[in-house]
């Protein structure tokens, strides 16, 4: 057993009670959500390869102490507790969720004087939520997990305390009473068919034809599911809520949120393409969601005025990327979609906590009532311009890496018009965005505009600078992870 496995959920959850405790302790506070803030991409790297078992015991060995008659039976495969599956392709994610929420977290603390007790819990947990989704192997275990998340993000904006936030709170936790309940009933009809909720189990008894791979129960399970995760990633028709989640949250909140979204996506998106990719019109139902969030988000995008909105809508817009390499259904896709996944966590968290800085300044995300930002921090607007780059897709960014594989997976696998698709897409996200940041950045400043502060904190800055490290070094050395995503993908199809 490795046990540091589990301590990458049981930390951040300790962590949140402990802040939480002393939340009128700033210092305290500080150097708790550190250290633990630290802790969390380390114990990713330095954890070793393997699987957890919780509640039960290896099956392997607890078959050999069962009953003769049951030996060599289905219930002598299936597993009797939780699973924690870790892998590189966790390693990969976790890690850089680790490091997203340590740089969101010390943005929080530049810009807040007052350091607020409930809100570090919410991400803490939040972020303890999402790895255990990542790493366990039991559908109904993620569906907590699931569960938990959507409540922290519902808190996360609460808490940021931002206008109207309350309003887009309550919006979102109405459409989780419907999408969370979706979810669970799809799990219940894949329970009462197979009679586990381990996801090698099922799979092993649908592929041995121990039930019908075909049965009402099974094809209605993966619709309930596929609708709960459209609302967990904020796919049509969750896209509108999910935007106005991300821009009613503080920028480094908002940085935290987008990465949540896409690893609750990856997870039950990787745990479907696992258990019902069999189905003929599996891809075809994913594919035609990826195109109609990534359709959709840059037409609304490029008509906001809401600089902050706008990155909210192409944040969304981004994940239909990832649908589409999950639809398209190749190694090589697949592989893609894993990319993009990644590059998604770091762009976007990027530029929220990038273009934050100048709601930090102005106090408003009105474009119209912006201009000449350039002028206080060119350092700043020149790498929010290239974090822009990377989103869009042009080299020698990462972003462009893993667009590349998608048109050139949907090109080998005959969906011309999806390769299409994905580079007018990106053409128009390079000019929705530059347009954005002319307007922001370079445009005369208006006589009316005042500061809130004078300058951005130079933590915000290193912020910035780090991700934009990282979406530089995964453009030009995009091998470091796609030598796990191709053989993992290998393995899904």
């Amino acid at each position: 057993m490795n046990y540091l496995i589990p301590l990458m959920v049981v930390i951040p959850i300790l962590a949140a009670l402990i802040v939480n405790i002393f939340g009128g302790k700033d210092k305290t506070v500080k150097a708790i959500s550190i250290v633990v803030a630290i802790a969390i991409p380390i114990i990713a790297i330095i954890a070793a390869v393997g699987i957890q078992y919780f509640g039960g015991h290896d099956p392997a060995l607890l078959a050999s102490s069962l009953p003769s008659n049951l030996v060599g039976t289905l219930v002598a495969s299936y597993n009797t507790g939780i699973v924690y599956v870790f892998e590189n392709i966790e390693r990969i994610f976790i890690f850089l969720m680790g490091i997203v929420a340590f740089l969101a977290v010390l943005t929080y603390f530049s810009e807040k004087k007052e350091v607020s007790g409930p809100y570090l819990y919410l991400i803490f947990m939040g972020i303890a939520s999402v790895t255990a989704l990542m790493l366990s192997n039991d559908i109904f275990n993620m569906y907590v997990f699931f569960e938990i998340t959507a409540l922290t993000q519902v808190g996360i904006i609460i808490a940021s305390s931002t206008e109207d936030n309350y309003e887009i709170a309550l919006k979102y936790l109405i459409l989780g009473a419907i999408g969370g309940p979706m979810l669970l009933l799809g799990i219940g009809f894949i329970l009462g068919t197979v009679g586990s909720v381990n996801i090698n189990d099922i799979i092993f008894a649908i592929s041995n034809n121990y039930v019908n791979p075909y049965a009402p129960s099974l094809v209605i399970g993966f619709a309930l599911i596929l609708f709960g995760w459209l609302y967990s990633a904020g796919l049509p028709p969750f896209h509108t809520i999910k935007s106005a989640v991300y821009s009613k949250a503080r920028p480094n909140g908002s940085a935290i949120l987008q990465g949540f979204s896409v690893l609750c996506m990856l997870a039950f998106g990787i745990a479907m393409y696992k258990i019902f990719a069999y189905i003929p019109y599996f891809n075809t139902a994913i594919i035609v969601f990826a195109i109609l969030a990534m359709a959709l988000s840059i037409a609304m995008s490029a008509m906001e005025v809401d600089f902050r909105r706008m990155i909210a809508f192409l944040a969304v817009g981004e994940l239909g990327f990832i649908a589409l390499g999950f639809g398209i259904g190749t190694q090589y896709s697949i592989a893609a979609a894993l990319f993009q996944a990644a590059n998604e966590i770091v762009i976007t968290a990027m530029l929220f906590i990038g273009f934050g800085t100048v709601y930090y300044l102005t106090k408003t995300s009105d474009t119209r009532k912006l201009g000449g930002l350039i002028a206080v921090d060119s350092k700043m607007a020149i790498m929010v311009l290239l974090g822009g780059f990377a989103l869009a897709g042009v080299p020698p960014f990462n972003g462009f890496q893993s667009k590349l594989m998608l048109v050139q997976a949907a090109l080998d696998a005959g969906y011309t018009e999806l390769a299409i698709l994905a580079i007018i897409v990106s053409v128009v996200i390079f000019f929705t965005f530059v347009k954005a940041f002319h307007t922001v950045y370079l445009q005369p400043k208006p006589k009316d505009l005042k500061f809130a502060h004078d300058k951005i904190p130079k933590t915000t800055v290193f912020s910035v600078a780090v991700l934009l490290i990282i979406c530089l070094a995964l453009g030009i050395f995009p091998n470091i992870v796609t030598d796990v995503f191709i053989p993992f993908a290998g393995g899904l199809i």
